[in-house]
């Protein structure tokens, strides 16, 4: 059901007359200038900004902490730093990467701020309960990282019991409170996306004329609003139980650990898809627009992306093949596990046959795609291994696991964030920055990147356990090799945080549609006016509609 209007809220005026009550130009970056309209805003552009500005803090930090990781397992002696300290730096990378950046990345950030414009809305449907996420989100943040300040935590991202209820002497209790908070941020945004997307849509944006963005952080929403209340709930027994030893996990006082595996797998796998199915809607729109073609399939692509937010939640086991489950489940577990590779291969077959013969531009934005595209295949087709029982005996627990997940997570995940931070820039900023500097970014991350954790796929195979520091030393080599990747990574994250910085003082202004794009956010100006839209926009009649499909159908037609 879709809206018809827009009235709520004030009056739409034209972005380049100046308010009445600020002096200032309605686009939403200059309509206010004061600390306290950035901090008590409800405009959801500017409280993307306040996400964006701190998950890039965060994953600053959890950078910084995976190059000492790396700097430590250059050598295989242990010798760089203490057993105590290089479990703390492998948890606190895990904790921040995963909690405070790749979960909230793309929906807190691109979500917030593209998809009342891509659905030709004012704002989300609950503003303030949107400042409120943030407000959450933050709270969170801090009590994690009190804990890290006061000595930091020992336990891996997944706290696993009993480790983490009885014998770590960590500061664990603060780090479990603020990934409890954070998960409320996570529900939040989840609700405030379904309610948006279900009743504030333009006239005309019927369900299959929604950007497959928009799709994919649907599906995000409804994994946000069903799995993360488990966590949540696991992580409150958790901290009860290290506090007053109430026996839910602890063997000692009549506990099982594996009971809380899988309250957190239920909810940890489909997180991953939390993590992956904003990055999909990310390429679903960067390449059409530098194909300039239609994107192929659009309704299989949409269909997809539900199927994905659904068989995920069936396939939590496969994390504990090696725990004792019985053989029958562990075989479920294993089929359903191939099938949820199906959506995604949909996914990538699509962009592919998109790219097919159309009007290529590799401009920066689609350089990143291109590198998401190819390092999630292979993220994928390894975790089709890691779903192979006899497989998975040999390499769990080592390094194949690790390299796996970051060619999803990092390969995936960070990379179409940074494919949709330089698609949108221009959007967001109304500056654009110097296309050579992205491009060589673009190639810097993408051949640091496999120079860092291709290496560790062999490293698994061979043996080498992971979270371990001191190692065999015919591993040396390796693991040489995965740290000078990640050096030349390192650079290449710090490109765009240079010269995109540089382009909002410096960056040529940028038209309403650089990128000759099609989409509702294209058709107002850059940055956008504070209220989004002057007059009420109406939905395209064909989502994706780019020249060469336009060619194609009217030769059908003729």
């Amino acid at each position: 059901m879709t809206s018809g209007t827009l009235t709520d809220g004030p009056a739409l005026r034209d972005p380049h007359t100046p308010d009445s009550r600020t002096g200032h130009g309605a686009d939403y970056l200059h309509a206010e200038h004061t600390l306290r309209s950035w901090f008590f805003t409800t405009d959801h552009k500017r409280i993307a900004l306040l996400y964006l500005a701190s998950i890039t803090a965060f994953f600053v930090i959890g950078a910084v902490t995976a190059g000492l990781v790396r700097l430590a397992l250059v050598v295989p002696d242990g010798q760089v730093f203490t057993n105590d300290t290089y479990n703390k730096l492998f948890t606190i990378h895990g904790v921040v990467m995963v909690w405070f950046f790749l979960i909230p990345s793309i929906p807190a950030t691109f979500g917030n701020f593209l998809i009342p414009l891509m659905i030709g809305a004012r704002d989300l449907a609950f503003p303030k309960l949107n400042l409120a996420s943030w407000y959450v989100f933050m709270t969170g943040a801090l009590f994690t990282l009190a804990s890290v300040v006061l000595g930091g935590v020992d336990t891996g991202w997944t706290f696993y019991t009993p480790l983490s209820t009885a014998f770590s002497n960590t500061w664990v209790v603060p780090a479990l409170i603020g990934v409890t908070i954070v998960g409320f941020s996570s529900i939040l945004t989840g609700l405030n996306f379904v309610v948006t997307i279900h009743t504030m849509r333009a006239p005309g944006m019927t369900w299959f004329r929604l950007p497959i963005f928009v799709w994919t952080h649907y599906a995000t929403s409804l994994i946000f609003l069903l799995a993360t209340p488990v966590i949540t709930v696991a992580l409150i027994l958790l901290i009860a139980e290290r506090a007053f030893h109430i026996g839910v996990f602890d063997p000692a006082y009549g506990g099982d650990p594996v009971l809380f595996q899988h309250l957190f797998w239920f909810y940890s796998h489909p997180a991953v898809y939390i993590m992956v199915l904003p990055g999909m809607g990310v390429i679903s729109e960067i390449v059409p627009a530098f194909a300039q073609k239609k994107l192929f399939g659009y309704k299989f692509v949409a269909y997809a992306a539900i199927g994905l937010a659904s068989v995920t939640f069936f396939v939590w086991g496969h994390h504990m093949f090696v725990n004792g489950q019985s053989d029958f489940a562990s075989v479920a577990f294993s089929v359903l596990s191939f099938a949820v590779a199906v959506p995604s291969a949909v996914k990538v077959y699509n962009w592919t046959a998109t790219i097919h013969k159309g009007s290529l531009k590799l401009d920066t934005p689609m350089l990143y795609a291109m590198g998401y595209i190819g390092l999630f295949v292979l993220g994928g087709l390894t975790g089709l291994y890691l779903a192979t029982l006899a497989i998975n005996q040999h390499v769990h627990a080592t390094y194949f696991v690790v390299a796996h997940f970051h060619y999803i997570m990092v390969g995936g995940t960070v990379l179409a964030f940074l494919g949709g931070l330089h698609f949108w820039w221009p959007k967001i900023t109304g500056r654009m920055y110097i296309e050579a500097w992205g491009r060589i970014s673009a190639f810097l991350i993408f051949i640091g990147f496999n120079v860092t954790f291709f290496p560790q796929f062999i490293l698994g195979y061979l043996g080498m356990p992971r979270r371990y520091h001191v190692y065999p030393p015919e591993f040396q080599f390796l693991n040489i090799l995965s740290s000078a990747g990640s050096t030349i990574l390192a650079v290449g994250y710090i490109f765009p945080m240079v010269y995109l910085v540089y382009a909002i003082w410096f960056g040529k202004r940028a038209p309403a549609n650089p990128w000759d794009a099609r989409g509702l956010e294209w058709t107002v100006a850059s940055p956008p006016p504070a209220h989004n839209f002057v007059t009420e926009p109406v939905a395209p009649k064909i989502p994706y509609d780019y020249p060469i499909q336009a060619q194609e159908t009217g030769r059908q037609h003729s």
